[in-house]
């Protein structure tokens, strides 16, 4: 299945210096889907912004703990997305979703604006995002049975009839995106060179969280 990308940007479309949101446990990856409630004055400034400057903001995670008075370090990928959906709430909220365009490289942190952290990007690496997405063909049955023993143990409200009706794709970006993984799964799947290789990935996590569950060890390799 194909998706429809009339809104989205090209390469040389993508800014050099990118706002971004450090967030743990929140993972955007390109074609995802990320609803987002904004009510922090400098995440409030960040969208102010980007909404006059492309729409185009970076999601990131924290990598440590912040050291005193600092900013916590970074991870040195993230994924930009554009915003695709915003309203404002009565008690001053911006609710918004980002739609996954391209993941990039932290080449250094620039100085940042009205509160928010600003950062230069490198998309090099992963020009291939915007590329239409591939024609995959995944171990489903495989993914699909690792999932069922998952939701059981997180007690996850899945709806099967729309996982049985996406297209393999379609799985690799959305399941990553709603499973409760820990912030080091989440950026190993956000890393993974391909959607192949991120179904593998997504496959092995999720079985490895189920043994995990039944009183084994699991251990994640950066």
């Amino acid at each position: 299945m194909m998706l429809s990308r009339p809104f989205h940007p090209r390469l040389e479309d993508l800014p050099r210096i990118l706002p971004v949101f450090p967030l743990a446990g929140a993972l955007l990856l390109p074609d995802g889907q990320l609803p987002l409630n904004i009510f922090e004055p400098r995440y409030l400034a960040l969208v102010q912004d980007a909404l006059g400057w492309g729409r185009i903001l970076g999601m990131v995670q924290p990598s440590g703990p912040a050291l005193g008075s600092s900013e916590p370090p970074i991870f040195s990928t993230g994924c930009a997305g554009r915003i695709s959906l915003f309203s404002e709430t009565e008690d001053g909220h911006l609710l918004i979703t980002l739609t996954g365009v391209c993941r990039f490289r932290v080449a250094e942190e620039v100085e940042g604006a009205r509160g928010y952290r600003r950062i230069a990007a490198d998309w090099e690496p992963f020009r291939t995002d915007l590329d239409d997405p591939p024609e995959l063909s995944i171990d489903r049955r495989r993914l699909l049975t690792a999932l069922k023993k998952y939701s059981r143990h997180h007690s996850l409200d899945i709806n099967w009839k729309t996982v049985e009706a996406a297209s393999d794709y379609a799985l690799t970006v959305s399941l990553p995106m709603a499973c409760p993984f820990e912030p080091p799964e989440q950026q190993a799947l956000l890393e993974c060179a391909s959607a192949a290789d991120r179904a593998e990935v997504l496959t092995t996590l999720l079985e490895m969280a189920v043994v995990e569950g039944n009183g084994g060890r699991r251990t994640i390799r950066q």
